[in-house]
């Protein structure tokens, strides 16, 4: 569904931004929580796209 493709594509800009702060810092934790996010994110897209691909029309 668009909310959950919504949902990913915040959560992947999030992702990045703590990623890249992370490296900007020198926070190995903080890199790792963005790369978590952003793969979150992915997911959370597919599981949009999937429903979409599913739904009656």
């Amino acid at each position: 569904m668009a909310g959950m493709r919504t949902k990913g594509s915040i959560n992947k800009a999030t992702g990045k931004v703590e990623e890249g702060l992370g490296k900007l810092t020198g926070d190995h934790s903080q890199q790792a929580k963005g790369k978590a996010k952003q793969i979150q994110g992915s997911a959370q897209q597919g599981v949009g796209n999937v429903q979409d691909a599913t739904r009656p029309r």
